[in-house]
């Protein structure tokens, strides 16, 4: 277990987004949320819009997308969120949403995920958790590159913040077989890396996009009971349930949920230094790859930290999108 060295903030595992914002002024800055209809996208663009931010939430459903910016918009100065739909398992959206994108960007939270019970695929025959969880926010990063770019050298650096989760200790990256075409099928392996990959792509978009000022870092937000896990198994149920009652973690709040990805985004402490994996508000303690889950739940796997790895997963990533 390595722990020198870490970055550590003011914040715990119970303060809230609002607490991280306290006394910042986001006034100018321009946001995009993934996945802002629901669990902490919805809290995490509250957050943004309350402290001054001009935030895009970028949606599946624009309709519920609609309900959260009237919502936000009642409670956080009058300021209401734009609306612009976004399906990252389908790459004609996320081309039409790069394309329709002006101007510069400063702050990329890719918080949208999907949890399947059972083996779905995209048009394209790959997995749809690894697909929509990192192809699609791959993608979109990457086609936002410019936005981002020009964002940096409008404020001083520009931030992706890339959720991942506590998930990622179950499982590295499967490149020999990443769309489960010949190992079994498990809902719980294929989330874990595709949790994995979240994490590997912030470690190598900071190393390609430092000198452009753009950082990048991975966060855990911690149990929080959203719809995301409408599709749990009755075993990862059950497990959840036992690690709960294990002590292993505690269910947070979603405003205690979204607060580590607004560390992530705002914290001076990360304004320069990407490739990190937050947990509870702090640089995440690195274990080994066969360290227990039960044992480390606030820790980071080395192969979700790994370079080699890392740069590995970017060129798949990009052969994927290019093929």
């Amino acid at each position: 277990m390595t722990t020198r060295g870490r970055i550590c903030t003011p914040f715990t595992a119970s303060s809230t987004a609002d607490e991280v914002l306290r006394g910042v002024d986001l006034t100018g800055v321009r946001a995009i949320v993934t996945g802002a209809s629901s669990g902490i996208g919805i809290e995490t663009a509250r957050a943004l819009t309350a402290a001054g931010a001009e935030v895009t939430l970028a949606v599946r459903n624009t309709a519920a997308g609609d309900a959260v910016a009237e919502t936000i918009e009642k409670s956080a100065r009058g300021i209401r969120p734009r609306v612009v739909r976004l399906d990252l398992a389908d790459r004609t959206t996320v081309t039409r949403f790069v394309d329709a994108w002006g101007g510069p960007l400063h702050l990329l939270i890719n918080n949208a995920g999907v949890v399947t019970g059972g083996l779905e695929r995209t048009r394209e025959g790959w997995e749809l958790q690894f697909a929509t969880n990192h192809l699609g926010h791959f993608a979109l990063a990457t086609g936002l590159h410019g936005a981002l770019a020009l964002g940096a050298a409008d404020r001083d650096g520009a931030r992706i913040v890339s959720v991942s989760s506590t998930a990622h200790m179950r499982a590295g990256i499967g490149f020999d077989d990443l769309h489960f075409e010949r190992r079994s099928y498990d809902p719980q392996i294929a989330y874990a890396q595709s949790k994995t990959a979240n994490s590997l792509f912030a470690v190598e978009a900071s190393h390609r996009w430092a000198s452009d000022g753009i950082t990048a870092n991975a966060v855990n937000p911690g149990g929080v009971a959203t719809g995301l896990q409408r599709n749990f198994t009755t075993q990862q149920k059950e497990s959840l349930d036992a690690a709960e009652a294990a002590g292993v973690f505690t269910y947070k709040t979603v405003e205690q949920g979204a607060a580590t990805s607004i560390v992530a985004a705002v914290a001076p402490e990360f304004a320069h230094s990407g490739g990190h994996y937050l947990d509870d508000s702090q640089e995440a303690y690195t274990v080994t790859n066969d360290a227990d889950l039960a044992q480390h739940p606030h820790g980071v796997k080395e192969w979700a930290l790994d370079p080699a790895t890392a740069k590995r997963l970017w060129a798949v990533s990009t052969s994927l999108l290019h093929a």
